[in-house]
């Protein structure tokens, strides 16, 4: 027999608010990218590889069949 778990989240009204950061507290988040087959912080690119970073674009390919 099986059995499902339900797991319930509160409603927002009793969720206990967040708090906001200020900028002072926030921490910077360094992106490294794979380049000629190592990896660099895209930080350290000169303006127009940051450029052509900014540009990729992510995709998803469909599957195109089952193999049994």
């Amino acid at each position: 027999m099986n059995t499902m778990e339900t797991t319930f989240a509160p409603p927002t009204s009793l969720r206990a608010p967040v708090p906001a950061l200020l900028d002072s507290e926030r921490q910077r988040c360094e992106i490294w990218t794979r380049v000629m087959g190592y990896h660099r912080p895209v930080a350290s690119f000169n303006a127009g590889k940051q450029a052509e970073h900014a540009e990729r674009r992510f995709f998803r390919l469909a599957p195109t069949g089952v193999r049994g």
